[in-house]
């Protein structure tokens, strides 16, 4: 097993695959792991990719004591990772909240950063914004976060379940309970983070080709979040699924792992 070893001492697990000065490297979402990659790194490793993904502070095999987990955290642990592996260069997909740290990784590696994805992208914003009223309000937010302190297995559990808008076997929303359930139990303090985002100057000022994913289902990640991306960087543009919900790489598979594999071509 693999580990980054951050300034503050502890590990952060990550998985390296294949060879070259370049990668994709693949960001998970809240309380998640590496794993959510799983029915993507086969497509990718196919296309002649290097891959590599990390678990997010207090997820998956990563330490869980960390404190801090917040977003800007995670991200220097990208950048740091990316230091260490002496990439040249990497394309960021970041899934969900992991959007947001793709963003972030992405404004710090500058030159470095060859492209970013966002798959159902929780940027540039989570919370609704006065000058922006997308996505939920602050106090859904806090109730999100007091539900999850207060029963955390029950709430993971009834999580699982809004994930995908389209059926998915039961092994698939027990695998991803599981998965969750792996989490720290203070996961909870990342989470919190998204309400305060802001990200959109970031957004709009970054100059490499962006490509964001809109599962028009989406439960977690208001459809028009993502759409913003497209209406406010020249660079970017959309791809959508209809009827697709949060996760597009476990419903849409073979079509997403298609747009991605395209993408990352027009970037060679």
């Amino acid at each position: 097993m693999s580990y980054l070893q951050t300034d503050c001492g502890k590990n952060v697990y990550f998985e390296d695959y294949g060879v070259g000065s370049s990668a994709v490297l693949l960001i998970h979402g809240w309380g998640f792991s590496c794993r959510a990659w799983d029915n993507t790194l086969p497509a990718l490793l196919a296309a002649g990719h290097r891959v590599v993904m990390l678990d997010h502070r207090g997820c998956g095999a990563s330490d869980k004591d960390f404190a801090d987990m917040g977003i800007n955290a995670i991200a220097g642990d990208v950048v740091a990772l990316v230091d260490q592996l002496g990439l040249a260069s990497v394309v960021l997909n970041g899934w969900s909240l992991g959007g947001a740290v793709a963003v972030e990784a992405a404004s710090r590696l500058g030159s470095r950063c060859n492209g970013v994805v966002l798959t159902g992208g929780a940027t540039p914003i989570y919370v609704q914004k006065p000058d922006l009223p997308l996505g939920g309000t602050e106090a859904d937010m806090a109730g999100t976060v007091a539900a999850l302190q207060a029963d955390r297995i029950g709430f993971l559990a009834g999580l699982v379940h809004a994930v995908c808008a389209k059926e998915v076997a039961p092994a698939i929303t027990d695998w991803m309970w599981r998965v969750f359930c792996e989490a720290s139990p203070l996961a909870h303090q990342t989470l919190a983070q998204l309400a305060p985002l802001d990200q959109r100057a970031q957004l709009a000022a970054l100059d490499v080709p962006i490509l964001s994913f809109v599962g028009t289902q989406d439960a977690f990640v208001a459809p028009d979040i993502c759409r913003w991306v497209g209406a406010n960087n020249a660079r970017a543009r959309l791809v959508e699924y209809e009827g697709v919900g949060h996760a597009p790489f476990i419903e849409v598979a073979e079509d997403y792992n298609r747009d991605l594999l395209a993408f990352l071509a027009e970037l060679a």
